[in-house]
Formats: C-alpha cells, sequence, structure tokens
C-alpha cells in the first residue's frame, strides 16, 4: 500500500471484507489448540504489574499511555519476555473519563493522529495496539480511517477488544493491512473467582474447537491469582499459550508480521533518566 488509502477505498474493501468474512479456521497439523492472554490497564499498580511481568508464561501486556508506572513497568516486563502494547483510550458510549492520550469523536484528524503518536512514543518496546473502552469511537468509520493510517506507518497490530459489537475497527485495520486480531473472551468483568474460571474455561473452550482464541483481562488481583494457579496447569490440558503476534504467526503460517524494515521504528518521545 503506498501513500495514504484514500477514504473510498476503506469503504469498498470494508465492503468486500464484510461479505467474505469467516471465521478463524482451526489450526492443523501438530500445533495444539493455543491461547493468548492480554492484559489491559497496565501502569496504575506497580505491584500487580510486578507481578503480571514475573508470571512465567508468555503473556502481553497493554498498557495505558503517561500512566505513574507504565514506563518502568513495560521496561520490567519486557525483560521478563512478556509483549507489549498501546491500551489507546478512545471515546465510550457512557462518556466514562478517558485520562490522558484519550482520542475523542470532536478530535479532528490531526489531532487524532498527534494524540496517538505521542502515546505511542510513550510506551518502551511497543508492538500492538488495542482499545481502552471505545464503544464509541470504534462504531465511527472516520475517526477509525484516521487511526489506522497512522497505525500503518509502524511495524505495529492492532487487536479490536470489541467493546460493542458494531465496531469498525478492526475491519478498518484489515482493509489497511495491518496485521489484526479480535478478542474472543473477556475474562473479568465480574471479579469473582467462579466467574474468572468459567471465562477462563471457555477462553480453553473456543481454543480447541477453533485452533486458538484470544481472552481479555485486568490487573485485578483476584485475575492475577487465578492466571498464577492456573496457567501451569494448561499443558496437562494440552493447551499452549503465546504471545499475541504468536499467535498470529500460528493462524498465518508462521509468516512474519513484518518484514525487516518495512515500517519506521517507533522512537521513545523521551531517553530514560536512571
Amino acid at each position: 500500500m503506498s501513500g495514504l488509502t484514500p477514504r473510498v477505498l476503506i469503504l469498498a474493501a470494508l465492503a468486500s471484507l464484510a461479505a467474505g468474512a469467516v471465521a478463524a479456521e482451526p489450526v492443523t497439523g501438530s500445533v495444539p489448540p493455543t491461547i493468548a492472554i492480554i492484559i489491559d490497564d497496565v501502569g496504575h499498580n506497580l505491584h500487580e504489574g510486578e507481578r503480571l511481568a514475573n508470571i512465567d508464561q508468555p503473556l502481553t501486556l497493554a498498557f495505558l499511555p503517561y500512566r505513574r508506572h507504565t514506563d518502568t513497568l513495560a521496561r520490567l516486563a519486557h525483560s521478563r519476555n512478556k509483549e507489549i502494547m498501546l491500551h489507546a483510550p478512545m471515546a465510550n458510549t457512557r462518556n466514562f473519563s478517558l485520562g490522558p492520550g484519550g482520542l475523542t469523536s470532536d478530535m479532528d484528524e490531526r489531532s487524532v493522529t498527534a494524540t496517538l503518536r505521542r502515546a505511542l512514543k510513550s510506551i518502551p518496546y511497543v508492538q500492538g495496539v488495542n482499545n481502552h473502552m471505545g464503544s464509541l469511537l470504534t462504531q465511527q468509520l472516520e475517526p477509525m480511517d484516521w487511526v489506522m493510517k497512522e497505525l500503518y506507518r509502524y511495524p505495529v497490530y492492532f487487536i479490536d477488544s470489541r467493546t460493542i459489537a458494531s465496531s469498525v475497527a478492526g475491519d478498518v485495520a484489515e482493509a489497511y493491512q495491518i496485521p489484526t486480531m479480535t478478542r474472543d473472551v473477556f475474562l473479568d468483568h465480574e471479579q469473582t473467582e467462579e466467574f474468572i474460571d468459567q471465562q477462563f474455561r471457555e477462553l480453553v473452550r473456543r481454543a480447541k474447537k477453533n485452533g486458538s482464541a484470544i481472552g481479555i483481562g485486568h490487573p485485578h488481583t483476584v485475575t492475577i491469582d487465578y492466571l498464577e494457579k492456573h496457567l501451569p496447569l494448561l499443558d496437562e490440558q494440552g493447551v499452549a499459550i503465546a504471545t499475541v503476534s504468536g499467535l498470529w504467526a500460528i493462524r498465518n503460517n508462521n509468516q512474519k508480521m513484518f518484514a525487516e524494515g518495512e515500517k519506521q521504528a517507533i522512537r521513545p518521545a523521551f531517553a530514560r533518566k536512571d
């Protein structure tokens, strides 16, 4: 794709995707059913963030921009072989506050681009993006066009958190040829061990049915307690766990997301001062 994709081409691509949309094909061969778990909202709580970074399994951690512990925890998580994402705050239908780095429906393209670019540069080792809230913005084609036009410049993937069924975010990302997938299961919107267990079992069930599945959780104590206990038991169930990029590779015959040197690197906006 060269230059900026005209909006008319995005609309045509979306129509084509809608007409030909199919569910993810089951993984065949020797690859076991595989899950990826994204933990959103990382950056507020240092203790729980450290616990997540120190879990042995390859989690993917999505960091809110400019939060008190985002930089420290992202560097720690990277050193512990976790994958790092930007959890980009986007406008929601209930007018909940977005905090720093939020993308709202009253922004013009220049503001969306500048806000998103600064947020990306604030997260060390960032490899992907997903939406924080966003039940309003992810339904709107024009802002999603602006978001994906910016993300296309970098070697980052996009995960549609699917906070509303009518989201077009994933389809616009695909139209821009950005590596993209969609959340299958939310793990902990009820914060009890019983509910998380139910959702985790559903995630595993979907992975066994379709070959792979993506779950999203949050840095709640009960969630981390559950993951520390149950992730080591996945081998006994014949289920693997991968980072988001690892899962994407499984779904795409082990091809690389980005050819070497294909996109410009995201350079941090500031150097860390030790």
